[in-house]
């Protein structure tokens, strides 16, 4: 992978360690290269499920998680890095009253709420093939944004990570041309994050991935900010040690090219 890493950019909001099932990372290299890099703020934001299916459901606990947080944090900031106590936890209107019961027993600086691919979904490899047979593209995309669109509206987060993350999963068989040529199929997505304050967050994992561009376009960022929307992060969503900060100088172009101001500032009040 070509050196493609953000440098001198204000934080870095979203990343895994090894405290996520999916990822190999000690928390000191992560700082060691936002020091290196001249980013001063990081979110470590490993994975909570609650689907007990899920590799992330009880792969390690609160306490265990903050500890190592709040440690890297107490080394690190002599050297002027200041580390969030993030977690991104996957939501499904399943489990809804699990996660609302997560936060009320959790305190963290900075909660991205995400959705992924579960074990029911019908995007996974092999389902999908013949799932998307005789549907329509907005039929096809129905099941993630609705999804994603009651994890805005729950007002839970700081930020919904990841919202168009359906395209990597659809690949090849349906392009992030296909989607950017019907963008009213994300249109309620956004503004439930207007309507509810919610966070966009410009993830620059997509450009490392099938769709080859930030989740969501740097078209969406626009539309977002069209349609009223003020609050958004950055994040690289690194689960390896070299993507750390990886094209993250695209995600602030994406939000800078339209007058946002990236921040990881929390919502006042989760409900």
């Amino acid at each position: 992978m070509d050196d493609r890493r953000g440098r001198r950019l204000p934080f870095n909001g979203h990343l895994h360690t090894n405290l996520s099932p999916d990822a190999d990372v000690p928390i000191d290299a992560y700082a060691r290269q936002a020091v290196e890099l001249g980013i001063p703020e990081i979110a470590i934001t490993d994975h909570v499920d609650f689907d007990p299916r899920a590799p992330a459901y009880a792969f390690t606990t609160f306490e265990e998680r903050r500890r190592v947080v709040r440690e890297a944090a107490r080394r690190w900031e002599p050297l002027g890095l200041v580390i969030r106590f993030g977690v991104e936890l996957t939501y499904e209107r399943a489990w809804d009253e699990a996660v609302r019961h997560h936060l009320r027993q959790h305190s963290y600086d900075f909660v991205i709420g995400s959705v992924h691919i579960g074990a029911d979904s019908p995007y996974i490899s092999g389902r999908l093939e013949g799932w998307i047979v005789g549907k329509s593209l907005p039929e096809i995309v129905e099941p993630y944004f609705t999804e994603v669109e009651a994890a805005a509206r729950s007002e839970l987060f700081d930020v919904i990570g990841h919202i168009d993350f359906v395209k990597r999963f659809l690949a090849p068989h349906i392009t992030a041309a296909d989607l950017a040529a019907a963008p009213e199929l994300i249109e309620p997505v956004l503004v439930a994050l207007v309507e509810t304050g919610t966070a966009l967050e410009i993830n620059t994992s997509g450009l490392r991935q099938p769709p080859e561009e930030t989740y969501p376009s740097a078209a969406t960022v626009a539309r977002y900010q069209a349609l009223g929307g003020d609050r958004v992060t950055v994040g690289s969503d690194a689960h390896l040690a070299g993507q750390f900060a990886w094209a993250l100088s695209d995600g602030y172009a994406a939000a800078e090219s339209v007058g946002l101001k990236p921040s990881l500032e929390p919502r006042l009040t989760r409900v």
